[in-house]
């Protein structure tokens, strides 16, 4: 909400209704379209803050509120003899929306086949039974957190190591409370420096003001944004012996060609966007014909044995639809208010009279508390002149910043109904000063690790 408070604080100094910068844009910040627009947008949030207590889904409040805000300045446009320009702009936005979905949903439904080959509960049984004491089972599902969360969604990943540390951990719950705690940061902070990691990463690669290989820049500030936390929460837990249960798994048939293809497939969308400048999204529905053709053979197999077998199509089926949809809400809402100006006036007050770095420390604190894709999606449509470093930092923070709250990203939100009471907003809010001390150790190292690239441009 601060992010829309922001916004709000901007209009009692805005102009009247007016024309801005090219003449086929109106400056709706002081009309009354734009006052319905934010307040709109608010409410929205508001409903989407909630859903763990209303369970009402994030994407249908979005979604209703970004078409009633395309549709009150396409009116005001046509009211102005400009029936094209907005058509123009919403025409953008669903471009990069679209980019955005495909890549994802590729992504998607290469973590739910690979969850249902038992790819991640062998993975994750393995670890209960390896009869670890509780303080390296804290930092083993915390590494783990780190360096796979770039690979998979941070999401994904924690719900993985959240299931270890439940399973081996249910008649300690301080153990369980820190271990998500843990989880949680290690998670945004892995997912910070790689374009796969995170939405917001993505976005920035996609958009590219940041080159694929140039955000391994961020992993040493992004190990230290972990490490300062855990090392501080690592006294505070008794070494005793976790107990194991001694379940077995297997990887079903094709579990380990579907991981290989994942890889393929990264590298196919990494190839597309460095080699053959093309969208990335493209790369990675090319990697989708991978897992189809896949499929066929691995249904085929499997039919020899048992009735069914393994289909694609369901997978495609079992992604976060919800989340997919609640993206196009904030990305088209966001956007429309980009358009009537909104945007322009917060980089002016944040990037002018803040100055870079504060502003994009700023950006980090937001993301705390409003979801981080609108964050990073309106610094991305500001578009501020910074250099690659700045750029980097935006990044850091926009990833990391979520980790002060739990509520902060999608990691700690599933967390806190996997933990059943035992990891809270409360119990995570007792350890914040840990995390903003991890929090601003990042940004520092980065500022020092990574200052020959503040003198680079974009």
């Amino acid at each position: 909400m601060t992010f829309i408070k922001t916004l709000v604080l901007l209009l009692l100094s805005s102009p009247a209704f007016a024309t801005s910068g090219s003449p086929a844009t109106l400056d709706l910040t002081s009309h009354w379209v734009g006052y319905v627009a934010l307040a709109l947008f608010a409410l929205a949030y508001i409903f989407v803050m909630v859903e763990e207590f209303t369970h009402f889904r994030k994407s249908k409040p979005v979604i209703l509120v970004a078409g009633i805000i395309w549709g009150l300045i396409g009116w005001v446009y046509a009211q102005h003899g400009l029936p094209h320009s907005a058509e123009v702009a919403l025409k953008h936005n669903i471009l990069e929306y679209s980019e955005l979905m495909l890549f994802l949903l590729v992504a998607m439904t290469y973590i739910e086949a690979m969850r249902e080959r038992n790819v991640f509960e062998t993975l994750k049984v393995w670890l209960i039974n390896k009869g670890l004491t509780f303080r390296q089972l804290f930092w083993l599902t915390g590494f783990l957190a780190f360096f796979i969360s770039p690979v998979a969604d941070n999401l994904t990943t924690a719900l993985i190591m959240g299931a270890v540390v439940m399973a081996v951990g249910k008649g300690n719950p301080k153990f369980v409370s820190l271990a998500f705690i843990n989880i949680v940061v290690a998670a945004n902070a892995g997912g910070a420096f790689s374009p796969f990691g995170d939405i917001t990463t993505l976005m920035v690669w996609q958009k590219g003001v940041v080159g694929f290989s140039q955000f391994f820049d961020l992993f040493i500030p992004s190990l230290i944004n972990f490490l300062v936390p855990a090392a501080i929460m690592h006294f505070f837990i008794k070494d005793d012996v976790a107990v194991g249960n001694n379940q077995a798994v297997k990887i079903k048939i094709g579990g380990l060609a579907i991981v290989v293809l994942f890889v393929l497939t990264i590298f196919t969308a990494v190839s597309f966007y460095n080699f053959l400048h093309l969208p990335p999204a493209m790369g990675m529905m090319t990697g989708m014909s991978y897992l189809m053709i896949a499929a066929f053979f691995i249904r085929r197999e499997e039919r020899k044995t048992q009735e069914g077998g393994f289909d694609v199509f369901k997978k495609i089926a079992l992604a976060e639809w919800d989340t997919l949809l609640f993206f196009f809400g904030v990305i088209i809402s966001v956007g429309g208010l980009g358009f009537m100006g909104y945007l322009a006036l917060t980089s002016e007050l944040m990037y002018a009279s803040l100055g870079a770095t504060y502003a994009n420390i700023l950006v980090g604190v937001l993301s705390s508390i409003v979801d981080n894709i609108p964050v990073m999606f309106a610094v991305l449509t500001m578009n501020p002149d910074m250099s690659l470093g700045q750029w980097l930092l935006v990044t850091l923070t926009a990833g990391v910043g979520g980790s002060l709250l739990s509520v902060g990203s999608a990691a700690g939100v599933a967390l806190m109904g996997q933990s059943k009471g035992l990891y809270t907003f409360v119990s995570h809010l007792k350890w914040m000063p840990v995390i903003a001390l991890g929090y601003i150790a990042s940004v520092l190292v980065h500022l020092w690790w990574n200052k020959e690239l503040f003198n680079v441009p974009i």
